[in-house]
């Protein structure tokens, strides 16, 4: 296979997106230097430049998975004037669309790599900073109760995430909403606002 050739710079952001494409095609087992590299179109020696290891391309793949994260819900976010309660619907409903147009990078996201993050400072980070953004919007809504409403309605979103990307809700013998409009009912149940599914 004749290799491409690569401006200085460009190669970890090639590789990155090269795995990324293998991630949403074929799944995780199919991010391996190798696969990676020739999917880059580069020598099967330059991921080392970059990456040591398989694992420190996964923790890579999932860090930049949580910036987009990140990017997504503090663009539902940024309108400071807004209803805090709609702001954090908004986010929820980001949160269960993201996974949706992303399932494999989602779930390597919050696979087994999340429990060793302290081993991998930009997937700390960036978990952390996609964390904060919810934190500070629940906070916004109530100050006191911002650290709670940030845990119950990550695992909140975060179930109904995983429940749509498995297709939980086919066939269920209940009308059931499309994800961005249950996200944002449950949202609002969950916050005591108006908005749930059978108003």
């Amino acid at each position: 296979m004749t290799t491409k050739p690569y401006h200085h710079g460009n190669l970890r952001d090639s590789l990155l997106d090269a795995a990324d494409a293998l991630l949403a095609q074929d799944g995780a087992q199919a991010l391996t230097l190798r696969e990676v590299a020739k999917a880059a179109g580069v020598s099967h020696a330059a991921p080392y430049h970059h990456f040591a290891s398989r694992e420190q391309l996964l923790a890579a793949v999932a860090a930049r998975a949580f910036a987009a994260l990140a990017t997504a819900m503090a663009a539902a976010d940024g309108d400071r004037a807004r209803d805090q309660g709609v702001r954090l619907m908004d986010i929820c409903e980001v949160y269960v669309e993201f996974a949706r147009a992303r399932p494999a990078q989602f779930r390597l996201m919050f696979g087994p790599m999340l429990a060793q993050k302290a081993h991998y400072p930009d997937l700390k980070q960036a978990a952390e900073s996609a964390f904060h953004v919810l934190v500070v919007a629940a906070t916004a809504f109530d100050a006191a109760r911002g650290p709670e409403l940030a845990l119950t309605g990550w695992s909140l979103a975060h179930g109904l995430a995983n429940l749509a990307i498995d297709e939980a809700f086919t066939d269920l013998p209940i009308a059931v909403p499309a994800p961005a409009v249950l996200a944002r009912a449950m949202a609002a149940r969950m916050l005591g606002l108006q908005g749930g599914v059978d108003q």
